[in-house]
Protein backbone atom coordinates (compact mmCIF):
# COMPACT_ATOMS: atom_id res chain seq x y z
CA UNK A 1 0.00 0.00 0.00
CA UNK A 2 1.34 3.44 -0.87
CA UNK A 3 2.01 6.48 1.94
CA UNK A 4 -1.14 7.90 0.87
CA UNK A 5 -3.09 4.86 1.10
CA UNK A 6 -1.26 3.89 4.76
CA UNK A 7 -2.55 7.69 5.87
CA UNK A 8 -6.12 6.97 4.77
CA UNK A 9 -6.45 3.69 6.30
CA UNK A 10 -4.67 5.25 9.55
CA UNK A 11 -7.11 8.10 9.40
CA UNK A 12 -10.18 5.90 8.66
CA UNK A 13 -9.22 4.38 11.97
CA UNK A 14 -8.53 6.94 13.94
CA UNK A 15 -11.94 8.42 12.59
CA UNK A 16 -13.86 5.44 13.96
CA UNK A 17 -12.18 5.50 17.28
CA UNK A 18 -13.28 8.68 17.69
CA UNK A 19 -17.07 7.78 16.73
CA UNK A 20 -17.15 5.16 19.31
CA UNK A 21 -16.02 7.43 22.12
CA UNK A 22 -18.05 9.99 21.37
CA UNK A 23 -20.91 7.28 21.47
CA UNK A 24 -19.72 6.03 24.75
CA UNK A 25 -19.44 9.34 26.13
CA UNK A 26 -22.98 10.63 24.81
CA UNK A 27 -24.93 7.12 25.84
CA UNK A 28 -23.11 6.27 29.27
CA UNK A 29 -26.43 7.55 31.11
CA UNK A 30 -28.39 4.62 29.00
CA UNK A 31 -25.17 2.00 29.58
CA UNK A 32 -25.65 2.43 33.51
CA UNK A 33 -29.12 3.41 34.48
CA UNK A 34 -31.63 0.57 33.39
CA UNK A 35 -35.46 2.11 34.66
CA UNK A 36 -38.56 1.01 34.56
CA UNK A 37 -41.62 3.02 34.60
CA UNK A 38 -44.32 0.78 35.00
CA UNK A 39 -45.18 0.63 38.70
CA UNK A 40 -47.98 -2.07 39.46
CA UNK A 41 -50.08 -1.83 42.36
CA UNK A 42 -48.64 -3.49 45.71
CA UNK A 43 -50.87 -6.22 46.19
CA UNK A 44 -50.30 -7.61 42.92
CA UNK A 45 -46.54 -8.10 43.92
CA UNK A 46 -47.41 -9.53 47.02
CA UNK A 47 -47.11 -7.03 49.68
CA UNK A 48 -50.17 -5.67 52.37
CA UNK A 49 -49.96 -3.00 54.68
CA UNK A 50 -48.25 -0.42 52.07
CA UNK A 51 -48.84 3.67 52.13
CA UNK A 52 -48.05 4.91 48.88
CA UNK A 53 -46.37 8.08 49.91
CA UNK A 54 -43.86 10.56 48.22
CA UNK A 55 -41.25 13.23 49.20
CA UNK A 56 -39.94 16.13 47.81
CA UNK A 57 -36.27 16.75 46.94
CA UNK A 58 -34.14 20.01 47.53
CA UNK A 59 -34.07 20.36 43.57
CA UNK A 60 -37.92 20.29 43.78
CA UNK A 61 -38.54 16.41 42.14
CA UNK A 62 -41.95 15.10 43.87
CA UNK A 63 -40.76 11.03 44.14
CA UNK A 64 -43.04 8.37 44.76
CA UNK A 65 -42.52 5.60 47.02
CA UNK A 66 -43.88 2.62 48.84
CA UNK A 67 -44.14 2.61 52.77
CA UNK A 68 -44.16 -1.19 53.81
CA UNK A 69 -45.61 -0.96 57.10
CA UNK A 70 -44.41 -3.61 60.11
CA UNK A 71 -47.29 -5.41 62.14
CA UNK A 72 -48.02 -3.59 65.54
CA UNK A 73 -48.51 0.10 66.97
CA UNK A 74 -45.33 0.93 68.67
CA UNK A 75 -41.99 2.42 66.36
CA UNK A 76 -40.25 0.18 64.44
CA UNK A 77 -36.89 -0.08 62.99
CA UNK A 78 -36.93 0.75 59.60
CA UNK A 79 -35.04 -0.28 56.36
CA UNK A 80 -34.37 2.30 53.71
CA UNK A 81 -33.84 0.16 50.56
CA UNK A 82 -31.30 1.80 47.98
CA UNK A 83 -32.25 0.07 44.49
CA UNK A 84 -29.32 -1.38 41.72
CA UNK A 85 -29.71 0.25 38.29
CA UNK A 86 -32.49 -1.63 37.19
CA UNK A 87 -36.22 -1.94 37.29
CA UNK A 88 -38.28 -0.22 40.44
CA UNK A 89 -39.60 -0.57 43.53
CA UNK A 90 -41.75 -3.37 42.84
CA UNK A 91 -38.86 -5.96 42.07
CA UNK A 92 -38.20 -5.24 45.77
CA UNK A 93 -41.31 -5.96 47.05
CA UNK A 94 -39.70 -10.17 48.09
CA UNK A 95 -37.39 -7.85 50.04
CA UNK A 96 -40.10 -5.87 51.68
CA UNK A 97 -42.24 -8.87 52.62
CA UNK A 98 -39.60 -10.87 54.34
CA UNK A 99 -38.03 -7.68 56.36
CA UNK A 100 -41.91 -6.96 57.52
CA UNK A 101 -42.29 -10.03 58.74
CA UNK A 102 -39.72 -9.99 60.94
CA UNK A 103 -40.99 -6.62 62.43
CA UNK A 104 -39.61 -3.93 60.35
CA UNK A 105 -41.29 -1.18 58.84
CA UNK A 106 -39.52 -1.31 54.89
CA UNK A 107 -39.16 2.60 52.61
CA UNK A 108 -39.07 1.13 49.19
CA UNK A 109 -37.86 4.10 47.07
CA UNK A 110 -37.72 5.14 43.39
CA UNK A 111 -35.04 7.29 41.94
CA UNK A 112 -35.22 10.07 39.62
CA UNK A 113 -36.62 8.66 36.41
CA UNK A 114 -37.38 5.23 37.68
CA UNK A 115 -40.66 4.42 38.82
CA UNK A 116 -42.75 6.80 36.51
CA UNK A 117 -40.58 9.80 38.68
CA UNK A 118 -39.70 12.52 36.67
CA UNK A 119 -36.36 13.57 36.24
CA UNK A 120 -33.52 11.88 35.11
CA UNK A 121 -30.68 9.96 37.19
CA UNK A 122 -27.30 10.90 37.76
CA UNK A 123 -25.01 10.70 40.80
CA UNK A 124 -25.74 14.12 42.22
CA UNK A 125 -29.37 13.44 41.48
CA UNK A 126 -29.20 10.23 43.41
CA UNK A 127 -27.64 11.40 46.36
CA UNK A 128 -30.54 14.26 46.53
CA UNK A 129 -32.81 11.35 46.43
CA UNK A 130 -31.29 9.41 48.86
CA UNK A 131 -31.35 12.10 51.73
CA UNK A 132 -35.07 13.01 50.50
CA UNK A 133 -36.32 9.77 51.13
CA UNK A 134 -34.46 9.38 54.53
CA UNK A 135 -35.66 12.94 55.82
CA UNK A 136 -39.24 11.61 55.23
CA UNK A 137 -38.62 8.50 56.64
CA UNK A 138 -37.05 9.98 59.77
CA UNK A 139 -40.51 12.24 59.75
CA UNK A 140 -42.91 9.67 60.71
CA UNK A 141 -43.99 8.93 64.00
CA UNK A 142 -44.55 5.11 63.74
CA UNK A 143 -40.54 4.66 62.63
CA UNK A 144 -38.10 4.40 65.40
CA UNK A 145 -35.47 7.24 64.03
CA UNK A 146 -32.88 6.11 66.21
CA UNK A 147 -33.39 2.59 64.42
CA UNK A 148 -32.67 3.53 60.67
CA UNK A 149 -31.21 0.95 58.58
CA UNK A 150 -29.63 1.52 54.96
CA UNK A 151 -30.06 -1.18 52.64
CA UNK A 152 -27.61 -0.54 49.49
CA UNK A 153 -28.06 -3.18 46.03
CA UNK A 154 -25.31 -3.14 43.53
CA UNK A 155 -25.91 0.78 42.23
CA UNK A 156 -27.76 1.80 45.57
CA UNK A 157 -24.61 0.51 47.54
CA UNK A 158 -22.61 3.82 46.59
CA UNK A 159 -25.69 5.73 47.46
CA UNK A 160 -26.23 4.16 50.42
CA UNK A 161 -22.95 4.66 51.44
CA UNK A 162 -22.89 8.29 50.22
CA UNK A 163 -26.04 9.05 52.36
CA UNK A 164 -24.11 7.26 55.32
CA UNK A 165 -21.30 9.76 55.49
CA UNK A 166 -23.39 12.69 55.86
CA UNK A 167 -26.18 10.79 57.75
CA UNK A 168 -25.19 7.59 59.63
CA UNK A 169 -27.72 5.15 59.92
CA UNK A 170 -27.86 2.66 62.90
CA UNK A 171 -26.30 0.02 60.21
CA UNK A 172 -25.77 -0.07 56.88
CA UNK A 173 -25.91 -2.89 54.64
CA UNK A 174 -24.31 -3.45 51.57
CA UNK A 175 -25.70 -6.49 48.76
CA UNK A 176 -23.32 -7.00 45.91
CA UNK A 177 -21.85 -3.66 46.44
CA UNK A 178 -18.26 -2.12 44.17
CA UNK A 179 -15.30 -0.61 44.87
CA UNK A 180 -16.04 2.62 42.11
CA UNK A 181 -18.03 2.88 38.73
CA UNK A 182 -14.53 3.15 36.66
CA UNK A 183 -13.71 -0.37 38.24
CA UNK A 184 -16.86 -2.24 37.54
CA UNK A 185 -16.67 -0.33 34.00
CA UNK A 186 -13.20 -1.44 33.25
CA UNK A 187 -14.07 -4.71 34.03
CA UNK A 188 -17.08 -5.07 31.71
CA UNK A 189 -15.60 -2.25 28.89
CA UNK A 190 -11.80 -2.92 28.85
CA UNK A 191 -11.59 -1.85 25.49
CA UNK A 192 -12.55 1.69 26.46
CA UNK A 193 -10.96 4.64 28.44
CA UNK A 194 -13.58 4.69 31.52
CA UNK A 195 -11.56 6.80 33.61
CA UNK A 196 -11.53 9.80 30.92
CA UNK A 197 -14.89 9.07 29.65
CA UNK A 198 -17.52 8.70 33.07
CA UNK A 199 -19.14 11.37 34.28
CA UNK A 200 -20.55 9.32 37.15
CA UNK A 201 -18.16 7.55 39.33
CA UNK A 202 -19.39 6.36 42.43
CA UNK A 203 -16.37 6.51 43.68
CA UNK A 204 -17.60 4.43 46.96
CA UNK A 205 -14.16 2.79 48.40
CA UNK A 206 -13.01 6.13 49.71
CA UNK A 207 -16.16 6.78 51.22
CA UNK A 208 -16.89 3.87 52.52
CA UNK A 209 -13.30 4.38 55.03
CA UNK A 210 -15.74 7.26 56.45
CA UNK A 211 -18.36 5.24 57.74
CA UNK A 212 -18.32 4.51 61.75
CA UNK A 213 -21.14 2.05 61.98
CA UNK A 214 -22.38 -1.58 61.77
CA UNK A 215 -21.35 -3.18 58.60
CA UNK A 216 -23.25 -5.72 56.61
CA UNK A 217 -21.57 -6.65 53.26
CA UNK A 218 -23.15 -9.87 51.27
CA UNK A 219 -21.90 -10.68 47.95
CA UNK A 220 -22.53 -13.65 45.37
CA UNK A 221 -19.56 -16.00 44.53
CA UNK A 222 -20.73 -16.27 41.52
CA UNK A 223 -21.57 -12.60 40.40
CA UNK A 224 -21.51 -11.67 37.12
CA UNK A 225 -22.49 -7.93 37.15
CA UNK A 226 -20.25 -7.36 40.49
CA UNK A 227 -17.66 -10.06 40.98
CA UNK A 228 -17.36 -11.24 44.21
CA UNK A 229 -13.81 -9.33 44.82
CA UNK A 230 -14.66 -5.90 44.08
CA UNK A 231 -17.05 -6.48 47.05
CA UNK A 232 -14.48 -7.89 49.19
CA UNK A 233 -11.84 -5.08 48.41
CA UNK A 234 -14.47 -2.71 49.59
CA UNK A 235 -14.99 -4.84 52.62
CA UNK A 236 -11.57 -4.56 53.48
CA UNK A 237 -11.35 -0.97 52.87
CA UNK A 238 -14.13 -0.53 56.03
CA UNK A 239 -13.33 0.31 59.24
CA UNK A 240 -14.90 -2.29 62.26
CA UNK A 241 -17.11 -3.50 63.08
CA UNK A 242 -18.36 -5.29 60.19
CA UNK A 243 -19.09 -8.57 58.80
CA UNK A 244 -18.88 -10.38 55.32
CA UNK A 245 -21.77 -12.98 53.92
CA UNK A 246 -20.06 -14.44 50.55
CA UNK A 247 -23.05 -16.93 48.98
CA UNK A 248 -21.06 -19.07 46.95
CA UNK A 249 -23.46 -20.53 44.07
CA UNK A 250 -25.12 -17.16 43.59
CA UNK A 251 -25.23 -14.75 40.78
CA UNK A 252 -26.23 -11.38 40.61
CA UNK A 253 -30.11 -11.64 40.53
CA UNK A 254 -30.79 -14.79 42.25
CA UNK A 255 -33.04 -15.25 45.07
CA UNK A 256 -30.46 -15.72 47.31
CA UNK A 257 -29.36 -12.23 47.00
CA UNK A 258 -33.17 -10.77 46.48
CA UNK A 259 -34.66 -12.06 49.66
CA UNK A 260 -33.53 -15.63 50.17
CA UNK A 261 -33.35 -17.04 53.86
CA UNK A 262 -29.37 -16.82 54.89
CA UNK A 263 -29.39 -13.11 53.60
CA UNK A 264 -32.75 -12.19 55.70
CA UNK A 265 -31.15 -14.10 58.32
CA UNK A 266 -27.79 -12.31 58.49
CA UNK A 267 -29.71 -8.70 58.29
CA UNK A 268 -32.46 -9.65 61.12
CA UNK A 269 -29.54 -11.01 63.32
CA UNK A 270 -27.17 -7.30 62.61
CA UNK A 271 -30.82 -5.28 63.62
CA UNK A 272 -31.50 -7.27 66.70
CA UNK A 273 -28.18 -6.75 67.79
CA UNK A 274 -28.77 -2.68 67.70
CA UNK A 275 -31.43 -3.13 70.53
CA UNK A 276 -29.04 -5.60 72.61
CA UNK A 277 -26.62 -2.93 72.38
Amino acid sequence: MNRPGILLGIGLVAAGAAAILWLAWLLQGRLMYFPAGDVPAPEQVGLTAVDAVSFQTTDGLRLNAWFVKAPGSSPHPAVLVFNGNAGNRAYRAPLAAALRRHGLHVLLTDYRGYGGNPGAPSERGLAADAAAARAYLAGREDVDAERIIYFGESLGTAVAVRLAVDQPPAALILRSPFTSMSDIARYHYPFLPVRLLLRDRFETIDQIRRVRVPLLVIAGGQDAIVPVEHSQRLYEAAGDPKTLLVLPEADHNDMELLAGAEMIAAIVQLIEALSDG
